[in-house]
């Protein structure tokens, strides 16, 4: 069973930096693109970043340059490295995986960053 469990969310002041952690479960990251969304309030679930299978990755134009999404094979972790963070980054940040057809959440970890 595929399990997704993302942790390092919290508060902080504009400009400052968060990591975020996504452990995986019964999936392999390193086979699959694992990917960061995030969604606030009642706006679309938006894509962040993602990572694929060899390693590259992508980002929203809004967080490129800020963002760094990088992997732990070993650790089978995925990271969301966010700096100069402002209020519309805030956010439930989510980790998302595709793998054999379906599609796989975690339930989220909140990013809140104060003016």
């Amino acid at each position: 069973q595929v399990r997704l469990v993302e942790s390092g969310g919290g508060t902080v002041q504009s400009g400052g930096s968060l990591r975020l952690f996504c452990l995986g479960s019964g999936t392999i990251f390193s086979d699959n693109t694992v990917a960061w969304y995030r969604q606030d309030g009642g706006k679309a679930r938006e894509l962040v970043a993602d990572i694929d299978r060899s390693g590259r990755t992508n980002y929203a134009d809004s967080v490129k340059g800020r963002f760094t999404m990088f992997r732990d094979n070993a650790k089978n972790t995925v990271y969301l490295e966010m700096r100069s963070l402002n209020a519309e980054d805030t956010a439930v940040y989510y980790c998302h995986i595709h793998q054999d057809s379906m599609e796989y959440w975690g339930t989220g970890t909140l990013v809140t960053v104060r003016s």
